[in-house]
């Protein structure tokens, strides 16, 4: 077996990609039926025991071209009219040739005639007769067996008698582009390469990329398979031959339902995300003013690993999808969960997107790519929490893509799909997750003010959202625990616990908006403990501790009703680190607001172990005298500190010193006697100090705190 490296055939512009599967197809069926074909590097490799020359002599002087055509549409030669004029006598020609190659072109065309005197009288369809069309196209597709069907699946398929056809985004509307025609094109590619074999040098280019020793630019248009020009009729020829491989089918909702539509081989809803040109215009087609669904975008597989017609015909077939607005789409979330089980399961690496977008003319369109879709290398149980956003994901597209929604949410949620995808290639990366958690925020930043709030908060998140982002830095765990912290409000000497610490970031009931609207107008509903803006990271720590010492002295508990959610308390170390000013207190907050969305009670009995990177940093004695006094938890004897919300308000002002002898007078009042006697720092510092009074601390810390500060009194209180 030789290995031919076909540099004609690469994965852009799609022509070249469905040229790789026509000269599979071809080599196969007629050739060599153990050929084999696998992508390498950006070109098609072919696998068979022929040689180059062989492989050349082969196409041209003994392949047999598939008959292709499309009687139901314009041009199509079957028909008097001089737009059917140049088709007309390239059919002429076939019909008339001795050479064997044409035997079953001529059979199908004879066919064709007779199909059309049986149904239309051998006249043209009128546009307006869809029942006609209908009949047309059924009886063609009875008439066919073999490769005459499969180039009709390929632009068309039948689907109801009421609704008539759908056409495959690959040939336009059935085999027509605006005023041309496919076939028509087609047959002049046939007349030119294979009957006048006028072309016959531009072959070595056409499949294996080298140059040949004359011209090998064809003036005849490409369509939208070659939407830079430059093709010649062998890259025609082959590519409509690989065509056929993609082939459509007729799927129904339900069994007790009756409505049916077209199931294309890996095609998705159009979205304009993934790709750095995209607009929201690329996912409709205009039409007389109106915006309509488009055409949508077509996933193509590359595959690495040797394999056969067969199975590359299976792939495409287990990649049937439906992309209908209005009914079941597929979106790129969803759509790409299904690709990547896919490509791990049959060797496919890569995709490569295109998306048939509407051209100037509004009357065709492009083939354009979208860049690659990257396949995991193998399948991970972490992309399961994406099924905690799959509902969402859709009502959110669909309000971004509402007239009335400012720009920045259709941008801020493009990010988050373009996040998601990214997810999806790469399910072992931390950064990716948190990226994604991050996009996901900045929606709910986005909803707060009013706008987008109709398609609802980020649901309920599963724990192992935790152990996808984990990526064991400081910011992570910072984030973590003051997400999941809580606190337990005395009412009349009952205890309860409070929602957690999300309900100072949004007003929600049931996992929805609460909204007002006496007037008519529907508002996100406001309140006292909304206190969280999400514009800076040390503004909302502070905001948040010191809402809560508010309803501390509100509900007369005298300390601050914070705990840390268990084993995601913050260490010492890592809260060193902040008040170092080495951590991103602007990220370490939002990735903390989406952590919100994750249950305490869920985080405990999942039993998440975190990636810990402990080390011997201690903050300065005078904040831990400062945190020791604002502490919730009990002292070792017991005892617990009376809050004194001076200290706090002392520190949002930056003067650190008057805090500190504050927190001093509260230690010694319950026995703690701290050798330090007073310090200083500049205002910054001490709002820093303040902010980190947000991330709360377990009981261990607290008492390796008090054995710094007062060793003496440790021991007392210990024994």
């Amino acid at each position: 077996m030789k290995l031919h490296y076909l540099s004609g055939c690469a994965p852009t512009p799609l022509a070249h990609y469905l040229k790789a599967l026509g000269v599979l197809r071809l080599v196969s069926e007629q050739l060599d039926p153990e050929a084999r074909g696998f992508w390498k590097d950006d070109e098609f490799v072919l696998v068979s025991r022929f040689t180059e020359g062989e492989l050349l002599d082969f196409f041209r002087n003994r392949y047999e071209p598939t008959p292709m055509f499309n009687p139901w549409g314009a041009r199509s030669g079957f028909y008097e009219g001089s737009s059917e004029k140049t088709s007309r006598n390239v059919l002429a020609r076939i019909e008339s040739s001795t050479d064997s190659r044409f035997r079953a072109f001529q059979d199908a065309i004879q066919t064709t005639r007779s199909v059309l005197l049986e149904t239309t009288g051998g006249k043209k369809p009128d546009e307006a007769d869809k029942s006609g069309r209908i009949r047309l196209v059924r009886a063609l597709r009875s008439a066919f067996r073999g490769r005459e069907s499969d180039w009709i699946d390929s632009v068309v398929a039948i689907v109801g008698s009421e609704k008539g056809v759908e056409n495959p985004a690959l040939f336009g509307t059935g085999g027509s582009e605006g005023s041309g025609s496919y076939t028509a094109a087609f047959m002049k590619a046939i007349a030119a390469s294979l009957l006048d074999r006028a072309w016959d040098h531009a072959l070595v280019k056409s499949i294996f990329g080298r140059e040949p020793a004359r011209n090998a630019m064809w003036g005849e248009s490409f369509g939208q398979f070659v939407p830079t020009g430059g093709a010649s009729p062998w890259d025609l020829v082959l590519a409509f031959e690989g065509a056929c491989v993609v082939r459509s089918s007729v799927v129904r909702r339900s069994e007790s339902n009756s409505s049916r539509w077209t199931a294309s081989p890996f095609v998705v809803t159009a979205l304009a995300s993934g790709f750095s040109s995209g607009a929201r215009i690329d996912e409709f087609v205009v039409s007389k003013g109106k915006e309509l669904p488009g055409r949508g975008e077509q996933w193509f597989p590359m595959w690495s690993a040797p394999v056969s017609l067969v199975e590359v015909a299976h792939l495409f077939q287990e990649g049937r999808s439906v992309a209908r607005l209005g009914k079941q789409p597929q979106t790129a979330f969803s759509f790409g969960l299904s690709v990547a089980r896919i490509g791990v399961a049959r060797g496919v690496r890569e995709f490569v997107r295109f998306g048939y977008l509407q051209r100037n003319n509004q009357a065709t369109h492009f083939a354009v790519p979208l860049g690659r879709f990257v396949v995991p290398e193998r399948a991970s149980t972490s992309l399961n929490c994406l099924n905690d956003i799959e509902k969402w994901m859709p009502r959110l597209h669909r309000t971004a893509l509402a007239s009335t929604s400012p720009g920045r949410l259709k941008q801020a949620e493009r990010r988050m799909t373009e996040s998601v995808l990214a997810v999806i290639q790469e399910p072992d990366s931390s950064d990716a997750w948190q990226n994604l958690l991050l996009a996901m925020v900045h929606i709910e930043a986005i909803q707060v003010t009013g706008v987008g709030y109709d398609a609802g908060p980020i649901p309920g998140l599963t724990p192992a959202w935790i152990q996808c982002a984990d990526d064991g830095s400081v910011s992570f765990r910072l984030a973590l625990a003051c997400a999941l912290q809580s606190g337990r409000v005395e009412d009349q000497g009952s205890r309860q616990l409070d929602r957690g610490v999300r309900r100072h970031w949004l007003s929600l009931e049931n996992g929805r908006y609460l909204t007002r609207g006496s007037d008519g107008q529907a508002r996100l509903q406001s309140g006292a403990d909304r206190v969280l803006r999400g514009r800076s990271g040390l503004e909302d720590a502070i905001a948040l501790i010191t809402r809560r010492v508010v309803e501390s002295a509100q509900s007369g508990t005298r300390r601050i009703p914070l705990f840390a959610a268990k084993s995601a308390a913050a260490s010492l170390s890592d809260v060193a680190r902040l008040l170092a000013g080495e951590i991103d207190l602007d990220r370490t907050m939002a990735l903390a607001r989406a952590f919100m969305a994750i249950s305490k009670r869920g985080y405990e009995d999942a039993q998440i172990q975190l990636r810990r990177c402990d080390s011997n940093h201690v903050p300065d004695d005078a904040w831990l005298a400062i945190r020791l006094a604002t502490s919730p938890l009990l002292l070792p004897n017991q005892q617990k500190v009376n809050l004194d919300p001076a200290i706090l308000r002392r520190l949002e002002a930056g003067d650190a010193g008057m805090a500190l002898e504050l927190a001093l007078r509260r230690l010694k009042a319950v026995g703690v006697s701290p050798a330090i006697r007073f310090g200083g720092v500049p205002p910054a510092t001490a709002r820093l100090w303040a902010a980190a009074l947000a991330f709360p601390l377990n009981a261990a810390a607290s008492r390796k705190i008090l054995s710094r500060l007062d060793p003496q009194s440790f021991k007392e209180f210990a024994a």
